[in-house]
């Protein structure tokens, strides 16, 4: 999960409120988290440096417990997409075939790191690593200023090319969350 300090912005909706990225992730992420029963699951955080948060359990209560802790810009104030590829790598080229699954939620570019993110992709193909990527955020807000209302793209840096070709050389799927109810079906 992004925790860079983009993921701040506020540009989608939590029971009816106004709410930034992040907020909306913990939520829908840990209905998610929910529905694993059986499943061992871990989670990294990123930013300019990815770091893990959860090792690889089952213990799915401390996992749902620990993203609901998760800090904007903890991490740093870059997005290490191949970092956070890298090391989530790690952790699962030794698992079973069919245990060796990633979701990637991000909403820009990678902009640090010592990998990038299409060398980290290879990586995973290689390791029979299948890598889903969500895009997150909205393609239009309206803001109101002095000279009446403007649209605004909250979401011109998602590399969107970038998480569609992790996706595909790793044999996963790219999906686009443009609000909170797309994250939600994605997560089903």
């Amino acid at each position: 999960v992004d925790i860079s300090p983009s993921m701040q912005e506020e540009d989608m909706l939590l029971e009816g409120q106004r709410a930034n990225r992040l907020q909306v992730v913990k939520s829908v992420v840990s209905e998610f988290i929910e529905e694993r029963q059986g499943d061992r699951l871990g989670l990294i955080l990123f930013g300019a440096q990815p770091y893990i948060q959860v090792p690889l359990t089952f213990d799915l209560t401390t996992v749902a417990d620990l993203l609901e802790e998760a800090t904007l810009g903890i991490a740093g104030n870059a997005t290490a997409i191949g970092d956070a590829l890298g090391l989530a790598i790690k952790r699962l080229r030794e698992r079973p075939a069919a245990s060796r699954v990633l979701v990637l939620l991000t909403d820009g570019a990678n902009t640090s790191g010592e990998v990038t993110p299409d060398e980290a992709a290879e990586l995973a193909a290689k390791a029979g690593i299948k890598v889903y990527t969500v895009g997150i955020g909205a393609d239009e807000v309206l803001r109101r200023s002095l000279f009446g209302v403007r649209r605004h793209n909250p979401s011109a840096d998602l590399d969107e090319r970038l998480l569609k070709r992790i996706a595909n050389t790793t044999g996963g799927q790219y999906f686009r969350a443009r609000n909170t109810e797309e994250l939600r079906l994605i997560s089903q």
